[in-house]
């Protein structure tokens, strides 16, 4: 299994709450219709990420497939970001940090997300309008 043509895939934690609203803020702002998802936790998930060597740990990272290419951490939010609606064009400013520093920072958020934001005991379920944007 492949990324859908035509589209740019997420994967995302589907109990992570932090993780789930910023999925219903990307679905809001993808006027464009840019992206499907699928949550880390998925059978399709874990079929697609064998076909890709990663250094990182993707399960505590949003993953980002653009062109059979796969992005990570910050990379992987700030390429999202540029693809959503005119309100998020900022997120360019975030390439001026050195990778490293937003890398960091990324991971601690991440680190940290269940602490702060909670988790649910169930990946999410999208709603009738949202299932065609899902694998």
């Amino acid at each position: 299994m492949m990324t859908p043509e035509n589209n740019a895939l997420i994967l995302f934690d589907g109990v992570c709450i932090l993780c789930n609203s910023a999925v219903q803020l990307i679905l809001k702002n993808d006027t464009k219709n840019h992206f499907v998802f699928t949550s880390l936790q998925s059978d399709a998930a874990k079929e697609i990420l064998l076909q890709y060597a990663t250094k990182k740990n993707s399960r505590d990272s949003i993953v980002y497939i653009e062109n059979k290419k796969l992005y990570e951490g910050s990379t992987a939010v700030l390429k999202i970001g540029t693809k959503l609606n005119w309100k998020f064009k900022w997120l360019y400013a975030g390439y001026l940090l050195p990778l490293k520093l937003r890398d960091t920072i990324y991971y601690w958020i991440a680190k940290n997300r269940y602490k702060w934001f909670g988790k649910r005991d169930t990946c999410y379920i999208p709603t009738e309008k949202e299932k065609r944007k899902f694998l």
